[in-house]
């Protein structure tokens, strides 16, 4: 009782309401534009809709999202954590019982097409991806999952030598071959590539961030007037570190500085006036918590 009620102290209410949003927009995406049409969301998920349509209908994709996913966040519970691992159990347990909702209990026809995009195999790839990529973004961001997958290539991935993320990568491709070998199709599969590249880039957009930053490594001998220029112009403060030059050994500083990408023309500009000799490497931030550095 006392590990429940310690594990449930380093949870949080909002990050539940969020997970709570995400299973039922997942379950939107899935059931409404996906799985009418036979197509396919990635990992476990996908499994569990292919299994649903190939086995007797009291087997719904809600009881195989569970049976599947469950078991392996539990499993994963070492590697991932006991936090983790409620919130993505929580989340499973929300997006199976949405899916049921809307499946079996709404008066919303998902037997033969979407209810939204009808049989349009190009619609439901694109939104179907895209909202399902909503879910699981949302979740991710807040500190659980949607799919099981991930704890999947994190156990195995490891032991037969490959990453993490080409093993996902190998385990949705044999999906899709097994789905269009299954359906005698490849259209289906095709299209659920499709879908899966949308879902993929909606996560991106979702967990680094819409409105991503650039950073600037200003490797300099005028580091204050640097400083001084870049936050006169754009009003956010920079950060100087001491360094030296590994090839002239000389006394530089690094200066840091965050901007967003329509000022970047700008900030080089600056730099250039001021010294013309200055190294900047410039990336790319996923998201900013604080300019004032």
């Amino acid at each position: 009782m006392n590990k429940i009620l310690s594990l449930l102290k380093q949870t949080s209410w909002k990050n539940f309401l969020f997970l709570t949003i995400a299973g039922m927009v997942n379950a939107f995406g899935v059931t409404i534009f996906l799985y009418p049409v036979k197509l396919y969301d990635s990992g476990i998920s996908g499994t569990a809709m292919l299994l649903a349509q190939i086995t007797p209908p009291r087997l719904t994709l809600s009881i195989f999202l569970l049976l599947f996913n469950v078991p392996l966040f539990l499993y994963g519970l070492k590697k991932q954590g006991p936090v983790f691992t409620l919130y993505a159990v929580y989340t499973v347990f929300i997006y199976s019982l949405s899916a049921w909702v809307i499946t079996d209990v709404l008066p919303v026809d998902v037997t033969i097409a979407s209810p939204l995009a009808g049989t349009d195999l190009l619609l439901c790839a694109l939104f179907g991806g895209v909202i399902s990529g909503i879910g699981s973004g949302m979740a991710m961001r807040a500190g659980g999952a949607m799919d099981g997958i991930e704890v999947l290539a994190v156990i195995f991935a490891k032991r037969i030598g490959i990453t993490v993320g080409t093993f996902v990568m190998a385990y949705n491709l044999v999906l899709y071959i097994l789905c269009g070998i299954v359906l005698h199709s490849w259209i289906l599969p095709l299209y659920s590539i499709v879908t899966y590249g949308a879902a993929l880039k909606t996560v991106d957009f979702i967990v680094d961030g819409l409105d991503r930053a650039k950073s600037a490594m200003i490797i300099t001998v005028k580091p204050k007037e640097i400083t001084g220029a870049l936050t006169k112009e754009f009003g956010s403060g920079a950060t100087m570190i001491d360094a030296v030059g590994g090839y002239s050994n000389e006394q530089k500083t690094v200066v840091y500085f965050v901007v967003n990408r329509f000022q970047v023309t700008r900030m080089k500009e600056l730099i250039r006036e001021i010294d013309p000799r200055a190294f900047i490497a410039i990336s790319e931030v996923a998201d900013v918590f604080s300019q004032n550095l």
